[in-house]
């Protein structure tokens, strides 16, 4: 038997990667590196991070795992791999709060991707922390607590995944598992300094994740290393039959020849038109100097945001999505905060017009962003327009706008970590996830962004 050589309270806090790699040496073992993420939770309940740990439950699937690989008979790549899931995914045999107050009873069984990946050997250690009915952007939730950001403490984590953001940089899990509709994950992944990815829409199956808005709803990853998406990502993905917005056509396991200096890279003309603060801009223009040279001859387009109305169309997303959420976790709703109650309040008093002027107009956004992409292979744009918020902290009304325009369009986006709770955020056509990536890997070299 191989010596043991990594520590696992290294390992907690270290890139997949590099976590595959010593499982895989006999470096370590599930069980201790699932024991040291308990014990990290154990000590961070300040965090508000997790709604519910499974630690026996955890503790039983590490030394099955490490049974498998001792027998040289793993599952799969992810066999033994502790994972943080939100609270939105059902987990067989655990609750699914989606934040809300009241026990909803046990899940009968696994959501898709859940599925997938315990198909793979993966380690559950529970469920994270989220904004109330997955509705906010900044981790608020008056039942399990407001979600703290383990990397700026006195900012938010970020919503409405900032549970499982804050699991991933506190060094509770080594993967995280996010819903992400209108940037859920990718906000919550720059304010905790983590890689976010949200892929193609349909791409990853959304049965057995709790309704937000499900036009939009979206499973998404956070990682420490873009590298490690590309790991994941794969195990996730695939058609599924019981969701009627899964695709046949899947993003291709290996990407595209291209060349980066001969990609076309969009630019946003003007990030103080789609409200970013003055310091956010200013970064993302030294940024854009910085990353320049790798596209080359091929000049960035300057892209005219007024005409895609991303505030208006978001909004128009959010009375969707509130109609939704009253529609279907009305029973579990008594309980819920005045906030939350006065949202909904709101969509009652909508009409099937108004829902259908929505729809409408969230269609027009889909056709201004596919031409958009005819112009060039990539839009880069902040994360976020602003810095994180103070926690405890009322969410700027406009925090989502810069995530929402990939969302409202079904496009893949990733977010790459910059200091001070900033993003970096690529921006491809549908299908385009690997090319994502692939490039997303070039510019965080380039960029230094301590990913």
């Amino acid at each position: 038997m191989s010596r043991m050589t990594a520590s696992p309270d290294d390992l907690r806090q270290a890139p997949l990667y590099r976590v595959l790699h010593a499982l895989a040496r006999g470096e370590t073992t599930s069980e201790a590196l699932t024991g040291a993420c308990l014990a990290a939770i154990a000590r961070d309940g300040h965090l508000n991070a997790w709604t519910w740990v499974d630690s026996a439950g955890a503790i039983a699937a590490a030394r099955a795992s490490d049974d498998r690989r001792a027998e040289g008979k793993p599952l799969g790549r992810l066999d033994g791999v502790p994972i943080a899931v939100t609270d939105a995914f059902d987990i067989a045999g655990m609750p699914t709060s989606l934040g809300l107050p009241g026990h909803p009873g046990l899940a009968a069984e696994d959501a898709q991707v859940v599925r997938r990946l315990r198909g793979a050997g993966a380690v559950f250690l529970g469920k994270t922390n989220l904004d109330e009915a997955a509705f906010g952007t900044v981790g608020r939730n008056p039942h399990f607590g407001d979600v703290r950001n383990p990397r700026l403490p006195d900012r938010a984590a970020g919503g409405a995944s900032g549970g499982s953001a804050a699991a991933l940089a506190a060094g509770h899990a080594v993967v995280g598992l996010g819903v992400d509709t209108l940037g859920a994950t990718r906000i919550p992944a720059a304010f905790c300094g983590l890689v976010g990815h949200k892929p193609t829409t349909g791409e990853l199956s959304a049965r057995g994740m709790a309704a937000a808005l499900r036009r939009l709803d979206c499973p998404g990853l956070f990682t420490r290393a873009v590298q490690d998406v590309g790991l994941v990502l794969p195990v996730l993905a695939g058609y599924d039959a019981g969701d009627p917005r899964s695709r046949k056509r899947r993003v291709p396991l290996a990407p595209p020849d291209w060349v980066p200096g001969e990609l076309k890279a969009g630019v946003v003309s003007d990030l103080s038109a789609m409200g970013a603060d003055a310091a956010v801009a200013e970064n993302f223009s030294a940024l854009m100097a910085k990353v320049a040279p790798v596209f080359g001859s091929a000049l960035p387009v300057a892209l005219e945001v007024a005409p895609l109305d991303v505030a208006d169309t978001r909004r128009a997303a959010l009375l969707l999505m509130e109609a939704e959420i009253l529609a279907a976790h009305e029973g579990r709703l008594g309980a819920a905060s005045a906030r939350l109650k006065g949202l909904l309040d709101f969509a009652q008093r909508k009409s099937a017009a108004d829902a259908a002027r929505a729809h409408r107009r969230l269609d027009g956004h889909v056709v201004k962003v596919r031409r958009m992409f005819e112009q060039f292979d990539v839009l880069l744009l902040p994360t976020v327009s602003t810095a994180p918020p103070a926690w405890g902290a009322d969410e700027p009304a406009h925090l989502a706008d810069f995530t929402a325009l990939a969302s409202l369009a079904g496009c893949p986006a990733l977010s790459l970590p910059l200091p001070d709770g900033q993003g970096l955020q690529l921006v491809g056509a549908p299908g385009s996830d690997l090319r994502l990536l692939e490039l997303g890997g070039v510019l965080a070299s380039v960029a230094d962004t301590g990913e």
